[in-house]
């Protein structure tokens, strides 16, 4: 039996997390909360690391007996966990959990999982891609520390726990901010203060949600930037989002050029002052045109003749149009 010493690291802005459920000092030193009503945020605030848990072999056995040590992590069967019905994270990088199980297989699992009793069970709180790692590198046992937490606490803590050590991809960040709006009631405010951000940035990943489905899994496989997300959703017309996401996956556009594409498809070129109407086969010419080029084009006919008028925004795409035309030649 030994213990391991883990610096209580403070994340300034950052909710109360972990803190909450891995005190610094025994329970029954800790002072007693005031009486009264609570702001919904203020149970995820001034988070801070574990500090000093001890690991104690927890044998099955344990599961029947009350709570003790408080602050101490057992080491419990891997196979007796279950996973976070909460968990804010849809996608578990496959590459990133097979680098963390090489090196559990070297290390071991320093940091404890945080779980819950739910009968004969454990029901993690804090930790599920560690414990998942953990399974492909063959452990047996794995330190977790025993918390009482109710069910409306389990999204703050695991959203909290997800963003003080991996970033979630937008989509799945997202969702689990509008759980926390729909389910627990939360302000957008009380959301920034709680994970120290500010409000737009929670406004800004609520708008994802907007987006189509296929576009919203080009933003969670990182196919597509929250920069060039942020750009689509403007357009709020499904089919125009579907389209810009598209041209900008498949000419590579930056996040400049999606923005100008999305500017072309928002306000498109009108007839100059004085101009006859163009027939219908000339404008269905310039949407082709503009599908195939990835940008506003118009054609001016003048007699029997004409010119076609290409738009561009950068030498970059310039050069991605040039291509684009000399392919086809």
């Amino acid at each position: 039996m030994g213990v391991t010493h883990m610096a209580a690291e403070k994340r300034p802005a950052l909710g109360r997390g972990l803190s909450a459920l891995i005190p610094e000092r025994p329970a029954d030193a800790a002072a007693s909360p005031p009486a009264g009503a609570r702001d919904p945020a203020a149970s995820v605030s001034r988070a801070i690391e574990p500090r000093s848990p001890t690991w104690i072999d927890a044998p099955r056995d344990e599961l029947h007996r009350p709570l003790t040590h408080s602050g101490q992590a057992l080491e419990i069967d891997l196979d007796l966990f279950d996973p976070n019905p909460f968990q804010p994270r849809a996608h578990f990088d496959e590459a990133r959990l097979d680098e963390l199980a090489r090196s559990l297989r070297t290390n071991g699992l320093i940091q404890p999982l945080v779980a819950r009793r739910r009968g004969d069970r454990y029901e993690i709180i804090a930790g599920e891609r560690r414990w998942r790692a953990a399974q492909r590198a063959g452990l047996l046992k794995v330190p977790v520390v025993i918390r009482d937490v109710p069910d409306e606490k389990l999204l703050e803590v695991a959203l909290i726990e997800n963003l003080q050590r991996e970033d979630l991809n937008p989509i799945d960040e997202a969702l689990a901010y509008k759980r926390l709006v729909e389910d627990f009631h939360l302000t957008q405010e009380q959301i920034a203060d709680a994970v120290g951000k500010d409000r737009a940035s929670i406004a800004n990943h609520l708008r994802l949600l907007k987006l189509p489905g296929e576009v919203r899994e080009l933003v969670a496989a990182a196919t597509l930037s929250m920069g060039h997300a942020r750009a689509i959703v403007s357009l709020e017309d499904p089919g125009r989002m579907k389209t810009a996401a598209r041209e900008t996956v498949d000419r590579r556009l930056s996040v400049r050029e999606t923005e100008a594409l999305v500017r072309r498809l928002v306000s498109p070129a009108k007839p100059a002052r004085g101009e006859p109407p163009r027939d219908v086969h000339t404008r269905q010419a310039e949407e082709r045109l503009r599908l195939t080029l990835g940008t506003r084009v118009r054609i001016l006919r003048t007699g029997k003749g004409g010119r076609i008028e290409i738009d561009f925004v950068s030498e970059e795409e310039l050069n991605r149009i040039y291509e684009c035309i000399t392919d086809r030649t």
